[in-house]
This record gives C-alpha cells, structure tokens and sequence, in this order.
C-alpha cells in the first residue's frame, strides 16, 4: 500500500533519513514509577542539606562560645536533681503533690547570668511570699463574711490585679521587677481563686512555697558552683572590646580616606567596627542591671560601680557618630583631588592614630582595673598633634594660593569636613577618658606605675589572656619619641 492509500486512510507516518555510517538513539519517557523515585530522592537531599545546615550552624554557636553549650547542660542537671523529688517517695510525701512546682521553677528561672538567675529567683521568691500571705489574709476576712465571700475575693483580685499591672509602667519596677510583679498576679490569682474550693488553703500554700524554694535553692547552687557566668564580667569586657573596635575603625575610617590605591584601603569589617558600639545600648543596660543582683565574685567586690559602665558606653557612642560621619566622607562621591588630600593628609592620620592610642590605653586601663599614667601621656599626645592639625587647616588658603593657585576653595572643603570631625572625635576621645577615670575612682583601680616593668608585663598578660585578644598594643613608630619626651 503507497503513502497515498495510508494518507487517504487517515494513517500517520513518519519518514526520518539517517546518513549512512550515523548511529541513533531513541529515549523512552520515563514512566510514573520513575518520577516519582527521583521526586523521592530529590526531597531526601534537600532534607539532608537542611538537616546538614543546620548542624553546622549549632556547631558553630557552640564552638564560638562553649558556654552556651555548658548552659543546656546545666539547666539539664538542674532538673534532673529536681526531679528527684517527684520520683523518690519519702521526697515526694514530704512536699506533697506540689513537687512539679519545683521543676517549674527551674525551668522559669534559670538563666544564662548569675545575675540573671539571681534577678528571676529573688523576684519570684519575694512575689510567691508576698502574694500568698495577702491571699490568706484576703481569704481568712472573706471567709468571716459568710455569703459575701466570692465577692470580697473577686473585688480585691480584681484591684490587686490592676494596680499591679499598671506598676509595671513605673521605670524603677519595669528595670527591676517585672518579673516579680507578673508572678505576684498569677500567685495571688491561683490562691485567691482555688482557696474558695479548698479545705486545707494553708497546707496547700506552704507545700507550693516550699517547692519553689527547693526550685530556687537547686538553680542558684548550680548557676553559682559550676562554670559561672557573670553579668558583671561580661559587661566588662563589652566594654574594653568596644573600645578598641572604636580604635580600629577610626584609623581604618583615616586611612580609607586617604587612601590613593583601593587595593591599600582596609577591611571593610574593621571600618564598620564603630557599628558595634552604637548597637549595644540594650545589652549594656540588661548586664548593668543583672549585674546589680549578684555578689561579689573575682575582681568585682561588692556595690561595684556597673551604673558607670553605661556612662563610659555613651561617651563611646557620641564618639562613634562621629566614626560614623567620618566613614560616611570616605564613602561620599564628591572627593577632594589627591593633591589637595596630602596636604593635610599626615595631619589627619597622626590624630587619627593618637586618638586610636588613647582609646587602646583607656581599654588596659578597664580591662586590667589599673590607672596607667601612659594615658596621660597619650592625651597629652593627642592635644598636641590636633593643635597641630588646626595650624595646617589655618595655613591650608596660603599653602593653596603659593603652591596650587589653580585650585579653588571649594575643592578643600571635603578636606576640611574631615579635619574638622577629627577634631571634634579628639574632644569627645576625651570625654571617653574622663568616664574612664571616673569609673577607676569609684572602682578604686589600683595605681601603676609605668617605669616598674614586671606590673607592666603582667598587666599586659592579663588582659592578652583573660580579657580577649583584640587589644593588640599600638606600634605606631612616629609616637614612640614623642612619648618618651613626654616622660622626660
């Protein structure tokens, strides 16, 4: 039969000419069984990237701070102690059904500081007491009154409850009771509500009172025995680390400006180290009142000035506007012509630079709770070459009319913006340093002198070790000899 029948027919064909010598290959449509095994395997190995993900990322969060892991472990044994009491019978007859109060307390007032723990347990011992005494003493009355009862229990319930919830808007409670009052509602709802079904309120009063003081009890003695972390300390050393990152990002700010080669200009993460210090406001506020709350541990006696620390990180931030506006010039698209940047431009990094000492200097001196007279010194350097700096910006208009008398005025003013925030930072450096002297006379920071080499050595040591290994000592070769004709 010919093309033509088959067409007539309504059949179909298809003629495909291979050359000779050429091999073909024909594919087959996977089918439905197929699909769906690589569907299968597909979603298997988006899972396990995932899951591969994520692991990496919690290795990373403990490997960078071990205590993190050490604080899971320590809650864990914290309840596992507990929990004692409600699986050992003479425990549990003891403390009654209340026992599961204890693990409850645990759970809510564990935290990552000592001072955090010790903040959540005074407060909720003091509510759990206080709101427990008021609801018998409410219920004892009510009960006297006979049918008036439920309604002497709603009506003081109702005015406890409110006047605590609108303390929490006063700032000395929210700062430090919130948590206390929150636990004083919920106590004196839970006894003043149950009392009116319950016999024996008082037994059931003191059985929860003294579950969570068992609850307590067990979170501060493993909070305070086993790998302590303080607020105290932390807040210390976010200080000193704030300091020198404000250090290293001023001369990185400095030099990116006048950099000529783009290749030369530093990391972009040191330039940004200033961030650091104005986003941490919240945290330094949170430690100094946590810190409040505990004893006295280490290097931190007792009443240790924390309130001083936030004043030292707010002078550290108006100090870092001023970083920031500096980075912003470096960044800005109307630049100075090079020719007219070198003129100012050893004026500008030899602030840059003595500014950057006097921080690093002001940083040993927190870290290591010692009074160097070196930062005296630095100051004393600093004020020297800013008055340097004012005479270059004076002379610049003469400079500009003998040496480059085909540039205008107007290409010097990114030149002077610069010069003139550099200035301003050398004031407010200098307002770091008054808070820091203030804090090493309420701290009672210990007197050193630079000439004896064995405190300089272990000072040094102590704050590479104990403190972190940003501070690194300033080897600027141009100060070294006005230093010693300071001393001299």
């Amino acid at each position: 039969m010919d093309a033509a029948a088959r067409e007539a027919r309504g059949g179909l064909e298809w003629r495909v000419t291979v050359p000779e010598g050429a091999s073909v290959t024909v594919e087959h449509e996977a089918g439905a069984a197929a699909r769906a095994w690589a569907w299968l395997l597909a979603r298997v190995a988006m899972v396990w990237s995932t899951v591969a993900g994520s692991a990496r990322k919690v290795w990373r969060i403990g490997a960078d701070d071990p205590r993190k892991a050490v604080h899971g472990l320590k809650v864990g044994l914290s309840l596992a102690l507990v929990s004692v009491f409600y699986y050992t019978r003479p425990l549990y007859d003891g403390v009654g059904g209340a026992a599961m109060w204890a693990i409850m307390t645990v759970v809510v007032v564990f935290e990552y500081t000592v001072g955090g723990s010790v903040y959540k347990s005074f407060n909720r011992a003091v509510a759990t007491a206080s709101a427990g005494v008021l609801a018998l003493g409410v219920h004892w009355v009510a009960g006297k009154t006979g049918e008036l009862e439920p309604y002497i229990l709603t009506g003081s319930l109702f005015l406890l409850a409110a006047a605590a919830t609108f303390s929490r808007f006063i700032p000395t409670v929210k700062a430090r009771f919130d948590y206390g009052v929150t636990i004083f509602i919920l106590t004196y709802s839970l006894v003043a509500v149950s009392g009116y079904r319950v016999d024996q309120l008082a037994a059931l009063a003191q059985q929860r009172v003294s579950t969570i003081a068992i609850g307590i009890f067990m979170c501060l003695a493993v909070s305070v025995f086993i790998c302590p972390v303080w607020a105290g300390q932390e807040l210390h050393l976010l200080t000193t680390r704030n300091m020198d990152k404000l250090a290293d990002a001023l001369e990185a700010c400095v030099d990116d400006y006048f950099a000529e080669d783009p290749a030369a200009r530093p990391a972009q993460a040191k330039s940004d180290g200033y961030k650091c210090v104005l986003n941490s406001k919240a945290s330094e506020d949170a430690q100094a009142n946590l810190a409040r709350w505990e004893p006295a541990h280490g290097r931190f006696a007792f009443r240790h000035p924390y309130t001083q620390y936030g004043k030292v990180g707010a002078a550290m931030r108006a100090c870092a506007y001023c970083v920031e506006a500096l980075s912003s010039c470096a960044g800005a698209e109307v630049q100075a012509p090079e020719h007219v940047k070198r003129l100012l431009h050893d004026a500008c990094a030899r602030v840059g630079a003595r500014c950057a000492r006097v921080l690093r200097e002001a940083s040993r001196s927190v870290a290591t709770m010692k009074s160097y007279s070196a930062l005296d010194f630095a100051v004393a350097d600093m004020n020297t070459a800013v008055h340097e700096l004012q005479g270059d910006m004076r002379s610049l208009p003469s400079m500009l009319a003998v040496k480059l008398a085909d540039t205008s005025l107007m290409d010097t003013m990114p030149v002077f913006t610069v010069a003139s925030l550099l200035v301003e930072i050398s004031a407010r450096v200098e307002a770091v340093v008054d808070s820091v002297d203030a804090l090493a006379t309420l701290a009672n920071f210990k007197q050193v002198d630079d000439d004896d080499d064995d405190d300089e050595k272990k000072g040094e040591a102590e704050m590479t070790t104990k403190v972190h290994p940003l501070n690194e000592p300033d080897t600027d070769e141009e100060s070294l000899p006005e230093n010693q004709t300071s001393k001299a």
